[in-house]
């Protein structure tokens, strides 16, 4: 056979090859293929994800998944989102009947070493609170010796709730129901003193109300409960993928990229904005997307000040432990180079 019949067999069989090979991701070939990224999400926590009067998802964890539909697919809003129960959230994670997990969920050593699972990354640091009605006159946590307390059960709420009461030698009862509306009811109909959860919940429920002054969000933050995407575990570039996603909205902010401005950039000559932005460099490539993929990522949804502006801020919580570390927060991007 002539080398020229060997270079035209080989330049026809290489394609294929490649197609074969894929991104070297199974989720991320499966979510090409799809045309659109399936996240799951809460869809009834105000500030994290819930859907507004015209049906649109909003919320912290409804743009993070966003980001990640721009990062893979260049386009934020070919998501579907699929609202799941603090029950059945991670058997669907497990089961591929989503491809990431954007939902609320606690980073703990039990979950990611028991469940086959990743977080790959915080995009909330809260902790448990305990919110009382204005009339019950208890100002501090351990004034509830006794107290009911409603609380989801498969959370790590049940957990901190059960260990804070321990410690300090108090007792309570616990009164466990999954539903959300159902639980928050239950609060309101008075069957249980105190509602527990995360305090971002909290503060997001109370802005909800009718009157927020009536209700009060004790002082005391009894947890550490920090917030993430979750990833199956066996597919290391998706898990890439998607914590570098969150790292670059982090370091966007850091470097004052936002959508307002990210185009005036172009021509800028700050070595960690040009990669960023794949003006230079080829972080994107190594990630299996494009090379402009943060650029795509600020363009639509935009940096995690913003994300946090537009979600967070209409709730009245301060940014706390979720301001940059410049600013004495713990967020803090690893370098993107």
């Amino acid at each position: 056979m002539g080398l020229a019949r060997v270079v035209g067999l080989l330049m026809a069989v290489l394609p294929w090859v490649a197609a074969a090979q894929g991104s070297g991701s199974a989720t991320l070939d499966a979510v090409r293929a799809r045309g659109s990224l399936v996240c799951g999400v809460a869809g009834n926590i105000p500030g994290f994800a819930l859907p507004d009067s015209q049906g649109v998802m909003r919320g912290l964890d409804a743009d993070g998944c966003r980001a990640i539909a721009a990062a893979a697919l260049g386009d934020a809003g070919k998501v579907r989102f699929v609202s799941l129960t603090t029950t059945n959230r991670f058997t669907a994670l497990q089961a591929g009947e989503v491809d990431v997990l954007v939902r609320d969920t606690t980073w703990t050593l039990g979950r990611e070493a028991g469940l086959g699972l990743l977080f790959a990354g915080v995009n909330y640091y809260d902790g448990t609170a305990f919110m009382v009605k204005k009339s019950l006159g208890v100002d501090s946590a351990k004034a509830l010796d006794g107290a009911t307390v409603c609380v989801q059960p498969g959370t790590s709420t049940e957990l901190a709730i059960a260990d804070y009461f321990r410690v300090n030698r108090l007792k309570f009862s616990p009164v466990t129901i999954q539903d959300l509306q159902e639980i928050r009811g239950a609060f309101m109909a008075g069957r249980c003193d105190a509602y527990s959860t995360d305090g971002s919940q909290l503060a997001g429920y109370r802005s909800t109300l009718p009157v927020p002054e009536d209700f009060v969000i004790l002082p005391e933050v009894i947890s550490k409960e920090p917030l993430g995407p979750m990833v199956r575990k066996g597919d290391d570039k998706w898990f890439d993928l998607v914590r570098w996603t969150f790292a670059a909205m982090v370091a966007a902010e850091e470097l004052g990229v936002s959508s307002a401005n990210v185009g005036s950039f172009a021509t800028s000559t700050n070595p960690d904005v040009r990669r960023l932005l794949g003006l230079e460099g080829d972080l994107g490539k190594q990630l299996g997307v494009a090379s402009d993929f943060v650029a795509t990522i600020v363009k639509s949804v935009g940096n995690y000040g913003e994300l946090w502006t537009r979600s967070i801020g209409p709730t009245g919580l301060q940014r706390g432990l979720n301001r940059l570390w410049t600013q004495g927060g713990l967020q803090y991007a690893p370098p993107l180079r």
